[in-house]
């Protein structure tokens, strides 16, 4: 079953996959984005750690500053040292000038920085290193002035701590993306599982169960059921019209076809020429009959069909009775009845079938020409609430008893009668049904009997 229905879809892939692929890229440029921030906070985590290293060593460097003779001397503590071995494997470069900006003591290789910046990037012995200015301002009576003092530093400590920190941060987002990991799987399979609720469901359903799908999911899911649901019902009512119409014809036209073949071979054994004609006048009336039941059975399950398969459209209901009026005068075949028609000057627009509707019309007329009086009208009026089209006659009708029960198929027409009205009221109310209305009977006075379907108006748009 599986495979025939992946052979009759258009495969795109596997939505867990497209979703773990779509987690993995968020993932991944989460961990790229997580890195950067790593390395640049590790990055400024160290710089921040050795550059307080590098000024304490300075400060203790310039507080022990001292003048002798008016000339500056220095006397470098060992502490300064000791601050800067927290890096065992860097090199540590010095450099103090006097107010004139002559060396006094260091490193000669050291200059003083062109800006006011403390902090500046330079090299050692081919090695990038850090450096810190820093100045002392002296003013005793042998000397005034500033002194400079400039203290740098080899970057290695500072980039295996870099990388130390980066590490240890990535290591953890390595953690954490696992466990994300862990959890979009049972994410997705939880999110997928009202599908495979849906899937089990039609698994294990049999060919003539087209029962809406009762599976509880999310609301995200929701409208795709309900979508399943309606074309499920579409496909039920297409079914149902099948087996009403073979019901119906194997059971409705078996009896006028046994008719017609026992009167057939009455008048084939007929030796009277009146007898054979009265029996061929039989014939004809039954062929009759039986031409209008087998129109009314197609057109029954037509008007069904259609109202799952035809969009409605604008449609001027006159035009609709002014069509049912002649197509019903050509096959009226010299009938003295005449179809009166009642129109209002102004457009009586509604959303419709114009097909259905004149159908539904035509079965008005011929239900009014076999069972009414004339003059028969056929009227189309706006009550206010909703646009009517039927037919007026000046007979008795059916009993109102029984009006409950006219759309119903092959319905009696009274209580005494054993005929039925066939499907035309049937046709009529499925028609009525399928615009949104509903087919009503009423007597307006003694001497009138209406059939009409109640429609609703086109909505004016809102400006």
């Amino acid at each position: 079953m599986k495979t025939r229905a992946r052979a009759g879809a258009r495969l795109t892939g596997s939505l867990s996959f497209r979703l773990g692929v779509a987690l993995a890229l968020v993932l991944a440029i989460g961990g790229v984005a997580v890195s950067l921030a790593a390395y640049a906070y590790g990055r400024s985590a160290a710089q921040q750690s050795y550059d307080r290293l590098l000024v304490g060593a300075a400060n203790q460097i310039a507080g022990s500053l001292g003048l002798r003779d008016g000339e500056v001397i220095v006397d470098i503590p060992v502490s300064a040292f000791e601050l800067l071995s927290l890096a065992p494997r860097d090199r540590v470069v010095y450099a103090v000038f006097d107010d004139r900006g002559r060396l006094v003591t260091g490193y000669d290789t050291v200059a003083l920085p062109e800006g006011d910046g403390r902090f500046f990037s330079g090299s050692f012995a081919g090695e990038p290193a850090r450096y810190v200015h820093v100045r002392r301002q002296i003013a005793e009576r042998s000397f005034l002035g500033a002194v400079d003092v400039v203290v740098g530093q080899t970057t290695e400590a500072r980039r295996e701590l870099t990388q130390q920190i980066t590490r240890n941060a990535l290591l953890a987002v390595a953690v954490v993306g696992l466990v994300i990991s862990g959890l979009a799987v049972l994410a997705v399979n939880s999110a997928l599982r009202p599908l495979h609720r849906i899937e089990r469901d039609f698994a294990l359903r049999s060919s003539r169960d087209l029962t809406p799908v009762d599976v509880e999911v999310p609301q995200e899911i929701a409208s795709l059921v309900a979508a399943l649901n309606r074309f499920i019902g579409r496909i039920d009512r297409q079914l149902r019209v099948m087996r009403t119409l073979i019901a119906d014809a194997s059971h409705q036209l078996r009896t006028p076809i046994a008719a017609l073949r026992a009167q057939a071979e009455l008048a084939r054994e007929a030796t009277d020429a009146e007898d054979q004609l009265r029996i061929v006048e039989k014939i004809h009336e039954r062929s009759r009959n039986l031409s209008r039941l087998t129109d009314q059975l197609l057109n029954h399950a037509m008007i069904i069909h259609r109202a799952d398969s035809v969009d409605l459209a604008p449609v001027d209901l006159r035009v609709v009775a002014s069509d049912a009026v002649d197509q019903f005068d050509q096959t009226l075949s010299g009938s003295e009845r005449v179809v009166r028609i009642d129109l209002p000057e102004a457009p009586m627009v509604c959303d419709g079938d114009a097909l259905s509707l004149v159908e539904a019309c035509k079965n008005l007329i011929n239900n009014a020409t076999a069972y009414g009086k004339p003059p028969i009208t056929v009227f189309v009026r706006d009550d206010g609430a909703a646009l009517n089209i039927g037919v007026r006659d000046r007979g008795d009708g059916m009993a109102e008893g029984l009006w409950a029960d006219a759309g119903k198929r092959f319905a009696k027409r009274s209580g005494v009668s054993s005929t039925s009205a066939g499907l035309g009221l049937s046709i009529v109310s499925a028609v009525a049904q399928a615009h949104g209305g509903r087919m009503t009977i009423r007597r307006p006075a003694d001497d009138r009997f209406e059939v009409f379907l109640e429609l609703p108006k086109v909505r004016e748009a809102e400006p």
